[in-house]
């Protein structure tokens, strides 16, 4: 089984700046660069950086807020994100059992060939 995987979505949320942002979004609905600088330890600017990263990605969107861009996360693509992840990790169980089955078979066959 082969999943299909977004690399630049998965490259957004790989940076645990980026996923405490998206975590702040979800709590409080939205904010702006400088509200979420407030309660990261990045500057206004780096976090101005890492929603564009989330933008591009499009796990959130801006909208105009006076001066400031107010930023809401994308439900859908959040969703879609989780269900890749979801995805892969079924996918990767089924190997691991794979390799857990070959292992014993091989450990087995070696104490029958071997006997102490």
């Amino acid at each position: 089984m082969t999943v299909d995987v977004d690399d630049d979505l998965w490259s957004a949320v790989g940076d645990p700046t980026r996923r405490r942002m998206l975590d702040l979004l979800l709590v409080d609905g939205s904010g702006t660069a400088t509200s979420l600088s407030e309660q990261l330890p990045v500057t206004r600017q780096a976090t101005a950086k890492h929603l564009g990263v989330l933008d591009r990605a499009g796990l959130v969107h801006a909208s105009n807020a006076g001066r400031e861009r107010r930023y809401r996360v994308d439900e859908a693509q959040l969703a879609r994100a989780v269900a890749q992840l979801s995805s892969v990790g079924t996918t990767w169980d089924g190997r691991l059992q794979r390799i857990k089955r070959i292992a014993e078979s091989l450990q087995h066959d070696q104490a029958v060939t071997d006997p102490p």
